[in-house]
């Protein structure tokens, strides 16, 4: 445990756990949903993440994409879960991947693109698109839930019973104009994932 303002910011500033301005930024740049991607790139920026999780351990991870009737998509993988943190005072601290900026994607023109020749912009992109997004992970030997909305969450962190395994489960609901469907070439596209869709 120790003071928020030590932790060092790699791809998340630790220091805030919302930034509205970025959030309202990203909706209104992207709303139109073709200049997003559609789902499809937000399934992508999902991956993407898992992707480096599954580098950083050496090994090739797994992620599960379901499509559901409703319309949401849940991405699932088997990596460390996201980290979270115990501050000065006890409080488990999420890493703020949903509600802040990933500094390595802040100038479009160098960012990395991905499968579908769009740049990578980061996670908080897929929450300010979605109307709902859930956010599970498990690390360790504990558990925790948020909800977002647009990227405003519901409530604090939430701790849940654990699945047994560690990893992320992220389930979003983004009613934007663009593909909206996984390719093969997208599937293929991860060197450190084995992609499932369900």
């Amino acid at each position: 445990m120790s003071e928020r303002s030590s932790w060092t910011a790699t791809t998340h500033d630790w220091s805030k756990d919302l930034d509205v301005e970025h959030l309202a930024e990203v909706r209104e740049r992207l709303s139109t949903g073709e200049a997003a991607g559609g789902r499809r790139h937000l399934i992508l920026e999902v991956l993407a993440y898992a992707d480096e999780e599954a580098q950083s351990q050496g090994r090739t991870g797994t992620a599960i994409v379901t499509a559901h009737p409703d319309g949401k998509v849940t991405v699932a993988d088997d990596g460390r879960g996201t980290d979270t943190r115990r501050d000065s005072q006890g409080r488990a601290i999420r890493k703020p991947v949903m509600a802040t900026a990933d500094l390595r994607f802040q100038d479009e023109a160098t960012s990395p693109r991905l499968p579908d020749g769009l740049p990578r912009r980061g996670m908080s992109t897929v929450a300010a698109l979605s109307s709902e997004l859930v956010h599970d992970n498990h690390r360790g030997d504990e558990s925790w839930s948020q909800t977002y909305r647009y990227g405003i969450p519901d409530q604090d962190l939430a701790s849940i019973k654990g699945r047994g395994t560690s990893g992320t489960s992220v389930t979003f609901h983004a009613e934007i104009a663009g593909p909206s469907a996984l390719t093969e070439q997208d599937v293929q596209a991860f060197p450190w994932l084995r992609i499932e869709r369900r």
